[in-house]
Formats: structure tokens, C-alpha cells, sequence
């Protein structure tokens, strides 16, 4: 009896084991998804590229332009914005019309508006183009990483698959200055936005090959929804701005308080709806989640400190250490690279070690490398830009992997499209913050450390005054010895912003990776 006993339980466990592994083939996913997945890929590289690619076109828009420094810093912002204040919104519309279909709509639109942009004649024209693609790039973001939810049902491939997206984006972030360096080395500043169109038009005819996907059971559009949305993010996003660039006496605070007051009616009508068993735009419920809300910042803080390192380091290298577009770019070659791998290698580690031990670990090279900036760099210095832009890219290389994947698994599937506008809204805010706090802070500590040399004009001291490549083009109109003396003046008062700048970048990381210690400690995670 014993051993039919013994022979049965073998008989049963050999039967559950075939079925087991029958259910993790069927699910894994054909080789067809990799190609939709390397299609996905267009626009996130697209769109990460657009938040970083004209920092290194900054120079040539201001010679060419003549912005304002408030100008510039919108130049840079307005895109990040407004694509922050519609990404919930439209992954709420892509989860009920189709998020292909989303995708369509947004690549076609992309791609004319940035041929607008390439040829816009004047500052407010380039800043209202940037400010019409963040609305087509809002429709791009939360259709590709939903996508990948529905196309691997398999968690280990989901799981590789969301690291190469999160890889992309955080590349293409740090591909932006490289490329732009390629382009302004042979071509005007509008090539930096005509490289959208020979990478969208494959995208255009390739989109057939991923699988269309939305809610199964979508509920109507909620309009007063997307509203409250546009009425919270746009004047918080505004206010903080404000605060940064013009301190308490403009109207910052009151913009904050203005987009707090419509966010608590947007957070109450989507518990109300919960309430009443009608779909709401965004579940708020996720962020009692602590996992959920702690990956978010973790991904706002890195995106923050990734685009205002770019933001200073770009200037630093072109206009005081004197390197080219394309030499500019090179130098960052190397912490590219090892942001790539770094989102890669992070994925095995994260099998076997808890999220709350490798992100805190990954943001404290991101750390290490602004603290590298804040000691070692100076008017001449290429090598501490480069290693420190290395930390920094492993840091966020392997966060950003982690903390995605945290975010995507907390929703349920046919909720994939809303969550996944949440990740992409930490990013695109923080894109924006990077520039209007970090930039605004480097701005005002060079206006007020910055000496002029006697003899300037009104309008010369105005202009060396707002911006340091306005310095430098004043700089090339004097004689000798006072162009040399304004751009060493205007040299030191960068770096020593530089400074003050890469010590909040070091605090922000620091903070960033206390949160992810504290909140991302339960499993259900890559760690699971």
C-alpha cells in the first residue's frame, strides 16, 4: 500500500509539474512580441530624447533667438508640462479607445509639429510648438508601457521587458545631448527636432505588428476628470516654477494652492466613483500602496537629478571648457553606456535581492556622482564631468528598472494604461523640475556671483547678466582683454552654481533613496 501510495503522489506531481510548465510556455511570449517590442521602443526613445536633446541646442537657440533667461527655462519646460499634465488623461482615453490607436494618432502628430518647431522664427513660437508636442507626446507614453503588460503575460519576460523600456527612457534622456552634439555640429538647431520624423515614420508603418489592446469593459470618458487633472498638475508644475525663478513675491504659492484645491476635488470624484462601482479615471486607492507610492518618487527624484545635471553639464562643457557639440557628447558617451547596462544587470540581481536594499544601493552612486561635480569640477575639468555622469547613469539606470516594474505590477491589467501614466508623469515632472528648480537655482546664484567688467552697455550688462552664453556672446563683441575678463568672470560664477547645484542633487538622492528603503521593503516586486 505504501508504495502504490508513493507511486501515486509521484504519478500526481509529474501531472501538476507538465502542467505547470505547459501554462509557463503557453504564456511566454513569441517572437513576435520582442519585434512589437522593439517597435515600442521608437517612441520612447523619441520622447526621452526631446526632454534633454536641446539642452545642447541651447547655445545656438540663444544666439539665434535671443531669449530671456526665463525664456530659455521655458524653451526647455514647456514640453515636459504640458505632456506631465495630460500623461493620466490620456492613458484613461488609450485604456478605452485602443492604445495602438492612441499611438497612431500621437506618432502622425508628433512628427508635424516638430517640423513646425525646427523653423520657429522667434522664442514664443518655439516655446508654443514645444508646448503643442508635449500634447501628442502625452499620447505616446502611456500607450507603450501598457502595452508591454498585455504583450508579455510571462512575468520574468514582462519583467526583462519593462527593464529595456525603462532602459530606453533613461538612455535616450542621456542620448538626447549626444545626439544633439552630432547635429549642431553640422546642422542648424532645428535638426534637433526634424530627428523625429525619420524615426516616426517607421513607427507609422510597423504599429500594425503590436497587438491592439484596452479595457474590456471601459466605462464612458469622464471629462470633468480629465479636466481636474489638467486644473491640478499645470498650476502646481507653474508654481514650483515661479518659486524657483521669482521666489515668494510672484505667484508661486498661489499657483501651488490653486492645483492643491482642484486636486482634492479630482482625488474625492475618483473615490466617489470608486464608491458608486462606476470605473474611475485613476484608482487613488494605489498610492495607499506604499510600494506603489514610493516607487513613484523614486522615479520623480531621478528623473529631477538626471535632467538638472544635464541641464548645467551641457553649458559647462560647450561654453567654459570649450568643447564641441560632438566632443561635448562623447564625454557623456561613457555614462550612457553604463546607464544602459546598469538597467539590464539590475534585473538577475533583482530576483534574489528585496527592492528596498538594490534601489537605495543604486541611488547612492547617483549621489556619489553629484558629490563628484560639487569637489572636483572647475572651469577646465572634462574627467570628474565624465566619471560623475557614470555614477549618476548607474544609479538611475538600475532605479528607474526596479521602480517601473513596482509601479506596472500594483494595477490590475485592464488598469495598465493609467498606471502607467502615473510612472511617466513622475517622469515628465520631473523633467521639469530639474530645470525650473535646478536651473533656476544655477541661474541665480551666477547672476548674483557674476563681476562685469567696466565699460559695458545697458543692454551688454543685461545680457551677460541673464544667461552665461549671453556672457560669451558679449564676450566675442570686446576688445581682448575685457571679452577675456567677462568670460573668466562669467566662468566662475557658473561653477560656483555648479556647486551649489550638485549638493542639492546629492541631498536629492539621498532622499530619494531613504524613501525607497522605507517603502519598498514588501515583496511582490522584482524582489518577489
Amino acid at each position: 500500500m505504501t508504495n502504490e501510495h508513493t507511486t501515486r503522489e509521484h504519478t500526481l506531481n509529474d501531472a501538476r509539474a507538465r502542467e505547470t510548465g505547459a501554462a509557463e510556455a503557453s504564456a511566454r511570449a513569441p517572437r513576435r512580441a520582442w519585434i512589437a517590442l522593439a517597435v515600442l521602443m521608437l517612441p520612447v526613445l523619441l520622447v526621452s530624447i526631446d526632454n534633454t536633446v536641446l539642452s545642447f541646442a541651447l547655445p545656438q537657440i540663444a544666439r539665434d533667438l535671443g531669449p530671456t533667461a526665463a525664456q530659455q527655462l521655458w524653451i526647455i519646460d514647456a514640453y515636459p508640462l504640458v505632456l506631465a499634465g495630460l500623461l493620466v488623461a490620456m492613458g484613461s482615453i488609450g485604456d478605452r479607445i485602443g492604445r495602438r490607436r492612441m499611438l497612431l494618432i500621437g506618432s502622425v502628430g508628433f512628427a508635424v509639429l516638430s517640423v513646425g518647431a525646427a523653423f520657429a522664427p522667434t522664442a514664443e513660437l518655439l516655446i508654443a510648438a514645444r508646448a503643442a508636442l508635449g500634447f501628442f507626446g502625452a499620447m505616446l507614453m502611456p500607450s507603450t508601457l501598457s502595452l508591454l503588460r498585455t504583450i508579455f503575460a510571462d512575468r520574468e519576460q514582462r519583467r526583462l521587458a519593462i527593464a529595456i523600456w525603462a532602459t530606453g527612457f533613461a538612455a535616450g534622456a542621456a542620448l538626447g545631448p549626444i545626439v544633439g552634439g552630432l547635429l549642431l555640429e553640422h546642422f542648424a538647431w532645428g535638426s534637433v527636432f526634424l530627428l523625429a520624423v525619420p524615426v516616426l515614420v517607421p513607427l507609422v508603418v510597423l504599429v500594425p505588428l503590436v497587438p491592439e489592446s484596452r479595457d474590456p469593459a471601459p466605462g464612458a470618458v469622464d471629462v470633468w476628470s480629465i479636466l481636474l487633472s489638467l486644473a491640478t498638475m499645470l498650476p502646481i508644475v507653474f508654481g514650483i516654477k515661479s518659486l524657483a525663478t521669482e521666489g515668494v513675491g510672484g505667484l508661486g504659492i498661489q499657483a501651488i494652492v490653486l492645483g492643491a484645491f482642484f486636486g482634492f476635488l479630482f482625488v474625492r470624484r475618483q473615490l466617489r466613483r470608486t464608491s458608486k462601482g462606476t470605473d474611475p479615471m485613476l484608482d487613488v486607492r494605489l498610492f495607499r500602496r506604499g510600494t506603489f507610492g514610493g516607487a513613484v518618487l523614486v522615479n520623480l527624484l531621478s528623473v529631477i537629478s538626471l535632467v538638472g545635471f544635464l541641464y548645467f553639464v551641457s553649458q559647462h562643457l560647450q561654453l567654459i571648457a570649450g568643447l564641441s557639440p560632438v566632443e561635448a557628447g562623447l564625454a557623456l558617451t561613457p555614462g550612457l553606456l553604463a546607464m544602459i547596462v546598469a538597467g539590464l544587470v539590475v534585473v538577475p540581481i533583482a530576483r534574489r535581492v528585496r527592492p528596498r536594499i538594490v534601489v537605495p544601493v543604486a541611488l547612492s552612486l547617483s549621489a556619489a556622482g553629484y558629490l563628484v561635480v560639487a569637489l572636483f569640477a572647475h572651469a577646465d575639468s572634462i574627467l570628474p564631468v565624465v566619471v560623475a555622469f557614470v555614477l549618476l547613469g548607474i544609479g538611475i539606470g538600475a532605479a528607474e528598472t526596479v521602480s517601473n516594474e513596482l509601479i506596472l505590477t500594483s494595477a490590475p491589467p485592464e488598469k495598465a494604461g493609467a498606471a502607467s501614466a502615473v510612472s511617466e508623469t513622475a517622469y515628465e515632472l520631473g523633467a521639469v523640475l530639474g530645470t525650473a528648480i535646478l536651473g533656476s537655482i544655477l541661474a541665480a546664484n551666477y547672476a548674483a556671483s557674476l563681476v562685469l567688467p567696466n565699460g559695458l552697455s545697458a543692454q551688454q550688462q543685461a545680457a551677460a547678466g541673464e544667461t552665461l552664453a549671453g556672457a560669451v556672446a558679449v564676450a566675442e563683441s570686446l576688445p581682448d582683454a575685457a571679452g577675456a575678463a567677462l568670460e573668466a568672470s562669467a566662468a566662475a560664477a557658473f561653477d560656483s552654481g555648479v556647486v551649489v547645484t550638485a549638493l542639492i542633487g546629492v541631498a536629492l538622492m539621498v532622499v530619494a533613496a531613504v524613501i525607497a528603503a522605507i517603502t519598498l521593503g514588501r515583496r511582490g516586486g522584482p524582489a518577489a
